[in-house]
């Protein structure tokens, strides 16, 4: 099995601000604004199992001070949650891909029975008057908000009328809307997840819950940025493995044991653990305890 550290949602190029980590400790990844490829708007989005009780467009409206809201397309992907959005016959989850990211997925690999965990930059927020805001002095976190395990590949390239066609239950996602790279690759869910250690009956893909324990955060709780993780000894390179793709210089990672951490590069979406050992699947496994 490979374990993809997956990096989506609001950035310091698409939405410009962190999502919000509420006072429970649920939290919500806001989907980067979409062209006219994203089949829904901010507005038409809400966030299920949240203290936010109004859709994405009032919540992003508030943390952007109006630079987006609900009349903004949206880009949802990856598409987690069936109550999200619109109702879909047939819904499926998904989560697509294109361009350098895909190729490097390919490169590695990555397939029917991998595992994505979906990263984002998270900051806490609190309930003011006027909307939500970020709470004063709050830290920037690094933080994992959901997954998928991969049941099916949909290769849906750059025109894809006839995957949409053929896959009824994905047509609120984006990548089959608009022209694409030929590259443009559908990742559909499995319909359990099966991951040693994880509790029986787990859904394929899905959103974490609330994380009092703070096993979601990658962040370190002392690290002086977001991009300073602490991380399984197992995600480090070795003679006798590769490491976290995009991560293979020893001169990223120090310390050891409980104590491993890894300076985590700046850019890039699709981190890659080859052949997962048996620590770092304990370590996923671990974290489908808090949904």
């Amino acid at each position: 099995m490979k374990i993809i550290l997956s990096r989506k949602g609001f950035d310091s190029a698409n939405g410009g601000v962190a999502s919000p980590l509420f006072e429970d400790g649920t939290a919500v990844s806001l989907p980067i604004p979409g062209g006219g490829r994203a089949p829904v708007t901010f507005g038409q989005l809400c966030a299920p199992g949240t203290p936010h009780e109004g859709d994405l467009g009032e919540l992003a409206a508030a943390l952007t001070r109006g630079k987006v809201g609900g009349q903004h397309r949206a880009h949802l992907d990856p598409d987690l949650a069936a109550a999200s959005g619109p109702p879909v016959p047939g819904w499926r989850a998904a989560f697509g891909q294109v361009g350098a990211a895909q190729r490097h997925l390919d490169y590695e690999l990555v397939g029917r029975g991998d595992l994505f965990l979906f990263f984002g930059w998270f900051r806490r927020v609190e309930r003011m008057e006027d909307g939500w805001r970020f709470a004063a002095k709050a830290p920037d976190v690094h933080r994992l908000f959901g997954w998928l395990q991969v049941g099916k590949l949909v290769r849906a390239g750059s025109r894809p009328g006839e995957a949409h066609a053929q896959n009824a239950g994905l047509a609120r996602h984006p990548h089959l809307w608009g022209w694409w790279e030929e590259t443009n690759t559908i990742y559909i869910a499995a319909d359990k997840l099966d991951l040693p250690g994880a509790p029986a009956g787990t859904p394929g893909a899905g959103l974490f819950g609330a994380d009092p324990d703070g096993v979601l955060q990658l962040t370190a709780t002392d690290g002086r940025t977001r991009s300073d993780w602490k991380l399984p000894e197992a995600f480090r390179p070795a003679p006798e493995r590769k490491g976290l793709s995009y991560h293979r210089d020893a001169n990223r990672w120090s310390g050891s044991g409980e104590g491993t951490r890894l300076r985590a590069v700046p850019r890039g979406q699709e981190f890659v653990l080859d052949n997962a050992e048996d620590e770092a699947i304990a370590w996923a496994a671990k974290l489908f305890r808090t949904t």
